[in-house]
């Protein structure tokens, strides 16, 4: 399936959709793309409220409020991404035995990419309302289903297969 395909199937089951992209045999140059290419829609989903701050406090320019969002997002982001996914195989490793580090990556990644959709409409309404606490109630919104799909994830990659070594 393609990954717009995947991306809307997960909202309905997140489960299968990473089982499947499981049983079709990720990689993990596949897994990274999901991770860059959710670090750069993130990142595109930041301009319009860097560029309505730039409008309001003209002290620090738009270009400059982009080259900060562009270091932490498109360079520190995915290198988080890659501790935190550590830290997840590690818990769950204590917590209910030996997971696959690919898996957890793709869990992890794949929820990432699957809300920034939810991303991107919440960086044009933040440029459109400003910040008020209906934009924060929808950032409480796209971390839930996050969240959700990364517990869905999750849940699927501790999931025992048949045929694969533990």
């Amino acid at each position: 399936m393609s990954v717009t395909s995947n991306m809307v199937r997960t909202y309905r089951a997140p489960r299968a959709t990473i089982r499947g992209m499981i049983t079709q045999g990720i990689r993990e140059p596949q897994i990274l793309v999901f991770a860059l290419a959710s670090c750069g829609l993130i990142f595109v989903a930041q301009w319009p409220g860097l560029s309505r701050a730039a409008t309001l406090d003209p002290s620090i320019t738009f270009e400059q409020r982009m080259g900060g969002a562009m270091f932490g997002i498109m360079f520190m982001l995915p290198l988080l991404l890659y501790a935190v996914a550590g830290l997840l195989q590690l818990v769950m490793r204590v917590l209910i035995g030996p997971v696959q580090g690919i898996h957890v990556r793709l869990a992890l990644f794949w929820s990432l990419l699957s809300v920034t959709p939810l991303m991107l409409a919440q960086g044009g309404l933040s440029a459109i309302v400003g910040p008020t606490p209906a934009v924060t109630a929808f950032g409480f919104v796209v971390t839930a289903v996050f969240l959700y799909i990364l517990a869905a994830g999750l849940v699927e990659v501790a999931r025992p297969r048949h045929g694969e070594a533990s």
